[in-house]
This record gives C-alpha cells, structure tokens and sequence, in this order.
C-alpha cells in the first residue's frame, strides 16, 4: 500500500521513520513531501513569524531545526497533498503535531496526528490534568489555548526535540515536580529514545505522537 507522508519541513524525515517503520511491518511503500522543499536557509529565514501567527517549529534534512509561521507554508502544502495524489497514495498523514486550516482538500484521506491527540489524551488522563512539552517559547500560548479546550488544566513546558539533551532533562526534571495525570511530547519531532527519558525522569505517563500516528495508521494495513 502507497502511503503519503508531508512533513512541515523538508523531506524525508529520517529521524521520524527510523521509529516507525517497523510499526507497519513492511506493508506500506511510504512516499514523502515536505513544506520547505528545495528552499535555501535565506527564504526560509523569510518565513519568520509575527505578532498573531501561528508558530511551527520542524527539521530540515541538515538536521538543523527552524521556526517559522504557518501561513508561508499552506499553499506549498496543497502542491505537496497533489503530487502525493498524483503518485497514487491511498491516504497522506502529517508530520506534525500542529493545527491545520480547513482549506487545505485532497481525493484521499488527510490524516493529522492533533486530530488523534485531541480524542485520544483526555482518555488518557484520570483527572483531566496534562502537561504538554512544545519545541518553542513561542509556542507556549497557542499550546495552553489549543489544549485547554480538550483538558481541565493544561501546563506547557518548552523543550525542543531538535535542541540539546540536557535541555530535555531540565524539561523531565521540571515536570517531575508538576501535579500531572500525562505528559504529551506535542511535537512529531520528539523520539522513541526521549519518550523513553520522559517517562523516566518525570514518573507519568507519556504520550508520543509520531508512533501513536503510526500504529492508527497501521490498522489499515494489517489486511493480508
């Protein structure tokens, strides 16, 4: 099965792969665009958010992370959703955790990790008590705003997937001391190995949205 992938950045996204690949146990032939593709570090930087935007944060394939608002990006995501079409995929799931406009339209079903994470985290916590980790200080408010209207209480704590481990670990230790029922890496960039770190420095539980992305993806599949 043909299965699209469009990343915010630029593709492939390898470090997102390398954790969930063997999700879909060799059943998918993934195909990957992504919203900064074939541009120079110069237009991106062109890209920087303003006062009302809302913020993405992503990876380009030097490894590097950049900050950027959305709207720069949305035309240059429905040329990606058409040539995934084009190229016969049965279905296009996002590499990102962020919001995204009704107006982007595709012939095949657009699969956004947020819609998952909005239905699935207040299952997840007892008392309705979350914190989320978000890439950047930027992203702070429209992370309180967008989960406030899922959860009770909502503490965001900023830590990057792209930036360095000891960042991470301040972040664990930081939420450790938080009253939380779940803790939700609200980024696609975060990793199996740092859900791990997670897990273990803060004693909650812990959501990670590129695998919970995958294995919803996987039930269609699983078909022999």
């Amino acid at each position: 099965m043909k299965i699209g992938a469009i990343t915010i950045g630029q593709a492939p996204r390898v470090d997102v792969t390398a954790d969930i690949m063997d999700i879909f146990d060799g059943k998918i032939e993934l195909l990957q665009r992504g919203g900064l593709d074939g541009l120079t570090t110069g237009q991106i930087a062109e890209f920087k958010p303003e006062q009302g935007d809302y913020v993405l944060v992503s990876r380009l394939t030097d490894g590097s992370s950049v900050t950027f608002a959305e709207r720069y990006i949305l035309p240059r995501l429905q040329n990606c959703i058409h040539e995934l079409e084009t190229e016969g995929v049965r279905l296009i799931m996002f590499f990102c955790t962020g919001d995204f406009p009704g107006s982007l339209t595709s012939n095949v079903p657009l699969v956004y990790p947020c819609n998952i994470l909005n239905r699935v985290v207040p299952l997840l916590t007892k008392n309705s008590n979350v914190v989320t980790v978000t890439p950047s200080p930027l992203q702070v408010e429209q992370c309180e705003k967008k989960w406030s209207d899922f959860v009770n209480t909502v503490k965001v704590v900023p830590a990057s997937p792209y930036g360095s481990w000891e960042d991470l670990e301040r972040a664990a230790k930081e939420i450790r001391k938080m009253d939380a029922d779940l803790v939700v890496l609200d980024c696609i960039g975060f990793t199996q190995k740092m859900k791990n770190m997670f897990a273990r420095e803060t004693g909650k539980l812990v959501v990670l949205p590129r695998t919970l992305l995958a294995r919803v993806i996987s039930e269609l599949t699983d078909v022999e």
